[in-house]
């Protein structure tokens, strides 16, 4: 068994068969998943799929790509959402600087410091997305770091940067990435971080691990990555898995939860 940490069970890709995903998950080798939250809508649906299922949890935040329409009302969300026991973090949150038809910087960078700060308060980790963004990410979270610590999300920067990061209370969670033929220096990371840090992740639909890449993502494939990393750090795949889901409930505060009968069959787009 492994776990999934960061996916997008709301997305559209997932339309003709998240029941089937959602209620699949432990025959599929995944003992819990985090829907990850980015706006206002997939906020409310990963806390409503999280809320109607056993082994499901969600985050909810505001993605950088939409730093702009962070207000009082969408705080205030944040702050109902985080009431839910099923809500174990705030996230995806932080910094994108890759297309120039993003929020201003500046928004981002007041968006990303508001959610942190709410972190702060609420007694939440976050979930940290960062993209051509290494240094400011990196100053704001050395600064504004909630009690609870950060996961930095789909982790792939270089070695350096992350032994910068280490002594910092943040989790790197890994993604397909690692599985990739051009990720040599993500696999000389991985190769340095001590395995007590680790998580997997598929960030499902996107970020396909080999040898499914083109194809949709979907939570079953954090065995693939998983598989790859344990390589990577030289351990037996069952271990290096009991590691992880101990890694991942530890620093989520995610206790084991009986199967329920499950009582709806949903759509959540359509």
């Amino acid at each position: 068994m492994i776990i999934d940490v960061h996916m997008h069970l709301t997305d559209e890709a997932f339309n003709d068969d998240r029941d089937e995903i959602a209620t699949s998950l432990s025959q599929n080798g995944v003992k819990w998943a985090i829907t990850s939250g980015y706006d206002t809508k997939s906020n409310y649906l990963s806390v409503i799929l999280a809320s109607w299922h056993y082994n499901i949890y969600a985050t909810v935040g505001m993605h950088p790509e939409t730093a702009d329409e962070y207000d009082e009302t969408f705080e205030n969300n944040l702050r109902e959402f985080c009431t839910n026991e099923k809500v174990v973090a705030i996230g995806e949150i932080g910094l994108d600087y890759h297309y120039e038809d993003n929020p201003p910087r500046d928004t981002q960078r007041d968006t990303f410091l508001k959610q942190l700060v709410l972190a702060h308060e609420l007694m939440k980790p976050v979930v940290v997305h960062s993209r051509d963004a290494v240094e400011d990410t990196f100053e704001i979270l050395r600064d504004n770091l909630p009690e609870r610590g950060a996961v930095l999300h789909s982790f792939s920067q270089s070695t350096e940067m992350a032994k910068r990061y280490l002594d910092m209370n943040v989790m790197f969670s890994i993604s397909g990435v690692a599985t990739f033929k051009n990720s040599t220096k993500v696999r000389e990371m991985i190769e340095m971080l001590p395995v007590e840090r680790i998580l997997i992740e598929t960030d499902s639909p996107y970020m396909t691990p080999v040898p499914n890449r083109g194809k949709r993502n979907c939570p079953a494939y954090a065995s693939l990555t998983a598989k790859t990393v344990s390589k990577i750090k030289g351990m037996d795949y069952e271990d290096f898995c009991n590691q992880i889901i101990s890694n991942g409930e530890r620093f989520f505060k995610i206790l084991p939860r009986e199967p329920k009968k499950e009582r709806f069959k949903f759509r959540l787009f359509g």
